[in-house]
């Protein structure tokens, strides 16, 4: 945030702020981020669903849309980006990875950083913020993630319209909106990433135990 050089200034109003924004509608904190930031927000979504999509968009149509191509999604995954980039006429920029990756393929120990971190940082450059789908309900480490916030390890505003839903607000949201679903959430894949390290769950097992089951990894690098 070039115009606020003080970060401890910076911490404090985004703390205030974000506070404010624990019972506001999430399209509200959408306007607020697009009324702050402007051209130099942008949405990074990783298209399990299109709800933060939706609501953006109806703010502002033509704000850039990231999607990490990682070299390893499931063909559904990529066949449901484009349909919601044809659905919405989306401003979609689709990051790939670097010949860097090709040393790491998925599942390895720094895929995530080669695949995932590195491309959104590339694409992310010259923001001042970005907007996320993050929830608190979709794993034990984003908990206490706040609305919005400066996040220190990308040097920029980060805010999360969507932290206090929970996924059955979200099975609402599409179904009151009709905003096409992911095709694999109803084969039991609650929480879908990379096709070699995600696979279906079990009635009452945790969503997220289908992501890099059988590891003691939670999160890919992007969140924590």
């Amino acid at each position: 945030m070039s115009t606020h050089p003080d970060l401890t200034t910076v911490h404090d109003e985004l703390a205030e702020r974000s506070v404010e924004f624990e019972s506001a509608p999430a399209g509200s904190v959408i306007s607020w981020a697009l009324q702050r930031f402007g051209s130099k927000l942008a949405l990074a979504c990783s298209f399990q669903d299109a709800v933060i999509v939706d609501l953006a968009v109806a703010v502002d149509p033509g704000i850039e849309v990231i999607f990490l191509d990682t070299g390893a999604h499931f063909p559904e995954t990529l066949a449901y980006v484009e349909a919601i980039r044809a659905h919405y006429d989306l401003n979609l920029t689709t990051t790939t990875p670097g010949a860097d990756a090709e040393a790491w393929p998925c599942g390895s120990e720094k895929c995530c950083e080669f695949r995932k971190v590195g491309p959104l940082k590339q694409a992310l450059a010259g923001n001042e913020a970005w907007l996320t789908g993050l929830k608190r309900v979709d794993a034990p480490t984003r908990v206490t993630t706040p609305i919005v916030s400066y996040d220190e390890k990308w040097g920029m505003v980060k805010i999360n319209p969507l932290a206090t839903w929970t996924d059955q607000d979200i099975a609402g949201y599409e179904a009151d909106h009709g905003i096409p679903r992911h095709p694999l959430l109803s084969q039991g894949y609650l929480s879908i990433g990379c096709a070699p390290t995600t696979r279906p769950v079990a009635p009452g097992e945790d969503p997220r135990a289908g992501r890099w089951s059988g590891s003691d990894k939670v999160e890919c690098g992007l969140h924590a």
